[in-house]
């Protein structure tokens, strides 16, 4: 049986590297080629390959983006191609997850094809979710936030702007993005989006509660220390005590 294969990249020439180096692989079924991120998270539910050779630096939504939308589902493994520098690149070794550096020849193509044909012998998936899962949060930089969060909604790869959500409740095992009138759940921690939000301008107010600091109208004092949350929209959110003193810095003093 052929190992099904995908090609994400938004440059065409190299795509059409890929496809000719992959197309000389007598084990290599390619089920396709994808020029961003949302189309390959598309194909990736359709078609289910069991690899990606996948860009790092894509607009919209780049490889990190498409990986962190992959989360809790069935993970193919990814050999990523990528311009990163050598400091960057140690962090593919340390969680063997293998790569491609641009450019690069054909001898260095079928050793990173033939660890990754090895782990698929293996049927390590679960690892390597969890490896690539750490390679993800070890790549991105700490102090850089995501501009949008990949929605996955009836087929659909939507795009929401950090910007406009208003504020985000826990649900068990997965976070609800409200955003104007409408909701959207990702499978998430609080703990891991709260990492991932630019932290002046996002706010843990409880437990289960993460707040817009722009969408914030007024501020009500309530009961043991407590206080209310009043957004632009009209939204109720309570303060817990244990979480107020973190407004005071940021909003001034509550008394």
């Amino acid at each position: 049986m052929k190992v099904k294969t995908l090609i994400v990249d938004d440059e065409p020439l190299a795509r059409e590297r890929l496809r000719n180096l992959l197309s000389a692989e007598p084990g290599i079924e390619i089920l396709g080629e994808c020029g961003n991120g949302i189309e390959a998270l598309e194909l990736i539910e359709k078609r289910t390959p069991d690899l990606v050779f996948l860009d790092v630096q894509m607009p919209e939504l780049d490889g990190f983006g498409v990986t962190a939308a992959l989360e809790g589902q069935r993970m193919p493994a990814i050999v990523f191609v990528t311009a990163y520098d050598k400091f960057a690149l140690k962090a593919f070794e340390v969680h063997a997850v293998d790569y491609l550096l641009k450019p690069f020849d054909r001898e260095r193509f079928q050793k990173a094809l033939g660890r990754a044909l090895d782990r698929i012998k293996r049927e390590q998936s679960n690892e390597l979710g969890e490896r690539l899962s750490n390679l993800v949060a070890d790549l991105r930089p700490a102090s850089k936030s995501p501009e949008r969060f990949p929605i996955k909604a009836d087929g659909r790869v939507l795009l929401v702007k950090t910007d406009e959500i208003d504020w985000i409740e826990a649900a068990d095992n997965y976070v609800n993005l409200h955003v104007g009138k409408e909701s959207h759940m990702i499978r998430e921690t609080m703990s891991a989006i709260e990492a991932r939000l630019p932290a002046l301008k996002f706010l843990r107010i409880s437990r289960s509660t993460i707040v817009n600091l722009d969408r914030i109208k007024e501020l009500q004092p309530m009961f043991h220390g407590e206080y209310t949350v009043i957004l632009h929209n009209g939204t109720r959110l309570t303060v817990s005590r244990s979480h107020r003193d973190k407004l005071q810095p940021l909003l001034g003093k509550l008394g």
